[in-house]
């Protein structure tokens, strides 16, 4: 289950935080170690990535694929339909413990390579927007 660093808790105040993935659940839309810039209070729609409180240990935030909308709440999945820890094992995630939507991902840098060619490739590779992709939760047609 992808947690999030405890960053993101501390930067609750502004309408936007920066957050670390860590764990496998949002492959390959998201990898352990990318930073996320988190819009906190946006409006969810279906197929969006989100950070929430999970439902039983509400200290920790994850992040997953806003699924469907449903009574009560969202049902959330991870794009990684073998790394578990979504609605499928905790159920509908309330409204209250939604805290925003995912934007923009980007990987650290290596502090290896500075030359301006280095740069030029990670930013090319590395940062990217995250969009609301309907069709990246496939795991939502085999049920």
């Amino acid at each position: 289950m992808p947690e999030l660093s405890q960053d993101a808790e501390r930067v609750r105040a502004l309408p936007f935080g920066v957050a670390e993935v860590t764990g496998p659940s949002m492959v390959p839309t998201l990898h352990h170690g990318d930073r996320l810039l988190v819009h906190y209070g946006a409006r969810v729609k279906r197929g969006d990535v989100i950070v929430l409180r999970h439902p039983f240990q509400q200290d920790l935030l994850v992040v997953k694929r806003a699924a469907e909308r449903r009574d009560g709440g969202w049902w959330v999945l991870g794009d990684n339909a073998y790394a578990g820890g979504d609605s499928t094992d905790y159920g509908v995630v309330p409204d209250e413990l939604v805290l925003g939507r995912v934007r923009f991902r980007y990987r650290p840098r290596s502090t290896a390579r500075r030359s301006p060619l280095a740069l030029l490739v990670w930013l090319l590779r590395s940062a990217r927007p995250v969009l609301s992709d309907r069709s990246a939760s496939r795991r939502l047609r085999a049920r």
